[in-house]
């Protein structure tokens, strides 16, 4: 099968397309054709390895130390189920699913992928039905990230909260969601994205170009840090007394649950990945140095195989 590899750490022209032999499901798995993945905020990460100081040796130690243990990346994915294990019961051959692939020894930066039907660190589901894949793809990871970060700060109806980073992948999801929960939602972007969060739903934006979003007028419930480029120290000035500051930089956790519910209000209509650039298989270095040049908006996808 066709796949991408890296077997050393650093920009995107690391990436290479190869091939590979394709997976054989044991009897607890399920074998994915994969249809579509993307280049999420883990993949560039771990590419790089770029993690924080306090963080980056016991990072090396389960990722690698001196270079990657798993070469192929793609955290989150789409596709179509095509073999299963003796033993699999929720998944049958032609479900057409999604989910991500964390912490497993393959990513879906190939062809096919093969996963346990379940295990602790990720999810599979039944994709929602009115997506495309590239669509489902681009939902599991900052979906379900806005939505733990949303159920940590208890978000409430009716309450005001602002959205830092309001144009990227998970804050994309956070203003969805926040107004899918009945919440007044203030969207920080850049001027170039002003226009596109607002089509997200949000009630008013701020260009953080022009206006400091610490010295607004506004007393916030919440302040969510899509992007983990502002704290909870900074954020002071805008919160009310007990309010909540939430952040991606903060640990979070995939379920089943949450990706249930975020397909529910897909197929509801009340939520919709962004997607700003599609790339092929081939194109995934290039793809990754789109993402790398700062210019993303939303979520950039890869089509890795066209139903």
């Amino acid at each position: 099968m066709k796949a991408v590899v890296y077997h050393q750490y650093g920009p995107p022209n690391v990436l290479q397309l190869t091939t590979l032999p394709k997976p054989v499901p044991k009897d607890n798995e399920v074998l994915i054709q994969v249809y579509a993945t993307t280049v999420s905020a883990g993949d560039v990460r771990l590419r790089q390895s770029d993690f924080p100081p306090l963080f980056w040796l016991p990072a090396r130690l389960i990722f690698g130390l001196f270079k990657p243990k798993n070469p192929v990346l793609g955290n989150e994915w789409s596709g179509v189920v095509v073999e299963v294990g003796a033993k699999v019961t929720r998944f049958k051959v032609g479900d057409e699913v999604f989910g991500t692939a964390t912490m497993q020894p393959g990513g879906a930066y190939a062809e096919y992928l093969c996963l346990p039907e379940s295990w602790k660190q990720g999810v599979i589901g039944p994709k929602p039905t009115n997506l495309s894949f590239q669509e489902a793809a681009a939902f599991p990871i900052g979906g379900m990230t806005a939505l733990f970060l949303w159920q940590k700060a208890q978000l409430q109806q009716g309450q005001q909260v602002l959205v830092y980073g309001a144009s990227g992948s998970v804050g994309s999801y956070a203003v969805q969601l926040a107004k899918a929960l009945g919440a007044t939602v203030t969207g920080v972007c850049s001027t170039a994205n002003l226009n596109m969060v607002r089509d997200l739903g949000a009630d008013a934006v701020v260009d953080y170009t022009q206006t400091d979003y610490t010295q607004l007028d506004t007393r916030f419930e919440v302040v969510f840090d899509a992007v983990g480029k502002t704290s909870k120290s900074k954020s002071k000035t805008v919160l009310q007394p007990q309010g909540q500051f939430v952040s991606v930089t903060m640990m979070t956790a995939e379920t089943t649950a949450n990706l249930l519910e975020l397909k529910k209000w897909a197929e509801q209509g009340q939520l919709r990945p962004f997607i700003h650039q599609n790339y092929t298989l081939d194109q995934v270095a290039e793809a990754h140095a789109y993402v790398d040049s700062g210019r993303k908006r939303g979520n950039v996808t890869i089509t890795v195989f066209e139903g």
